[in-house]
């Protein structure tokens, strides 16, 4: 976590565009077969572990990695972070009032903090208007970073992340496992069951294991 806010400050400070992609077992998989999504992530300045699957792959391939840094984690921070620098936060995505609540409550926890929120259908306009430092995108992947590649870049957007369902869990509109499972890596079980509906989009798990096994450690990505 300290790190990945290091490595965003470094890159709101440096300028330019910057996408930072929060990578799961299932963008690797999706990545093996679409080439303009993999070239996506390819193109990040910053990825980060968003979930043990890539934390214990990450390991097995010799990186040294503590634990998962996920979005719905690294955005308080961020808001933090921005607050304190003087930075504009953009909030964007998710269902229609979402991203506003979630604006409200990291004004109320953080003062200073300059940060805008729309739905979808005001999206790139008004992110050319606003100028923000810091964009945070919840259309879901590959989509999010999809529409960072082309619209985020075209507006010089210093850091641009998609963060899928952040902003539901940050609002309480879907509840995060409890400490214990989290620290446990079993946070994907709780979500499994509170919305089964994952389990077509976590049907490619058994393959990305597979994948990471037969790479063997310090072989290349699966």
């Amino acid at each position: 976590m300290e790190s990945a806010l290091v490595s965003i400050e470094s890159m709101v400070q440096e300028g330019g565009h910057h996408l930072v992609a929060t990578v799961n077992p299932e963008f690797v998989m999706r990545a093996r077969s679409d080439r303009e999504f993999a070239r996506v992530l390819e193109s990040a300045s910053l990825c980060i572990p968003d979930g043990q699957g890539v934390v214990w792959a990450a390991r097995r391939q010799g990186c040294e990695m503590s634990g998962p840094v996920t979005g719905v984690d690294l955005i308080p921070r961020l808001a933090a972070l921005c607050a304190k620098r003087g930075w504009r936060m953009f909030l964007l995505g998710a269902a229609p009032g979402v991203a506003d609540e979630l604006a409200k409550r990291l004004r109320a926890e953080n003062p200073e903090l300059e940060v805008e929120a729309a739905a979808d259908d005001e999206s790139a306009e008004l992110v050319r208007q606003k100028r923000p430092h810091v964009l945070l995108v919840a259309f879901g992947a590959p989509r999010q970073e999809m529409w960072i590649d082309s619209a985020a870049r075209a507006a010089g957007v210093p850091v641009a992340m998609g963060v899928g369902g952040s902003f539901d869990y940050l609002t309480g509109r879907v509840p995060r496992a409890p400490g214990w499972m989290r620290r446990a890596g079993l946070e994907w079980l709780y979500r499994l069951v509170r919305q089964p509906w994952r389990l077509k989009r976590m049907a490619v798990l058994p393959g990305y294991a597979i994948g990471v096994i037969t790479q063997g450690r310090h072989g290349s990505a699966p």
